[in-house]
């Protein structure tokens, strides 16, 4: 790779916004029918598989939650990766957050990531910087109606940056469909990813092992 390339890799940045693996506190929702403490332990499955598809992919944030788990989530940290709390408020007080830092160190492309698809490969990366180049904003749609990635360009207006996540109805089946109405209205380009299914029930997690049968393996090491 030439000086160039290297350059504009250095402009962008992913951000994954993880948890600290505890009990009770992680996949809530599957809890109610696995128990807190296996629920844990798949939530540590599924960022683990996570990141081993993207270790590749370089510069990489780990954005923990809450602010104290640091220690709880450096086991994943790669070479090179930088760790950051996520600091206070609701989810969409956090993305702003991340986004602003992000583009105040001078980074022109930043997508984020959560850690309920672990589904995400290289490639879905590659395509929201692609699409960058064009467009203002990137999402990558739930079955769920939420949202696996969101992707945005340094150019647009820090005003525009926080109406995307001002108003939203989070935790809802409107939250990505409520997300492409802000940004419409803000005149902003919009591009669509592949839809993934998030982890969040028994059910998704059952389903998710039928499609890849060494997640149960890596579960019992």
């Amino acid at each position: 790779m030439n000086v160039t390339g290297v350059a504009v890799l250095q402009r962008r940045l992913l951000i994954v916004f993880v948890k600290a693996p505890r009990a009770g506190s992680v996949k809530t929702r599957l809890a109610q029918s696995v128990g807190a403490e296996a629920a844990c332990l798949i939530y540590q499955v599924l960022v683990g598989n996570l990141l081993r598809h993207i270790d590749s992919l370089g510069p990489v944030q780990l954005r923990f939650s809450p602010d104290d788990a640091e220690k709880d989530i450096r086991r994943w940290r790669r070479k090179g990766w930088v760790l950051a709390p996520q600091g206070s408020g609701g989810l969409g007080r956090r993305l702003m957050a991340a986004f602003r830092e992000a583009f105040a160190a001078g980074f022109e492309r930043v997508a984020i990531i959560g850690s309920d698809s672990p589904e995400i490969t290289p490639e879905d990366i590659e395509d929201a910087w692609a699409a960058l180049r064009e467009h203002d904003v990137v999402l990558g749609p739930t079955k769920d109606g939420g949202y696996w990635l969101i992707a945005l360009r340094r150019v647009v207006p820090d005003r525009k940056v926080t109406q995307l996540f001002k108003g939203i109805p989070w935790s809802t089946e409107r939250v990505f469909e409520k997300t492409v109405e802000q940004a419409q209205a803000k005149k902003l380009r919009v591009h669509r990813l592949r839809e993934l299914q998030d982890i969040d029930t028994e059910q998704d997690w059952k389903a998710y092992l039928r499609r890849n049968a060494f997640a149960e393996i890596k579960l019992r090491e």
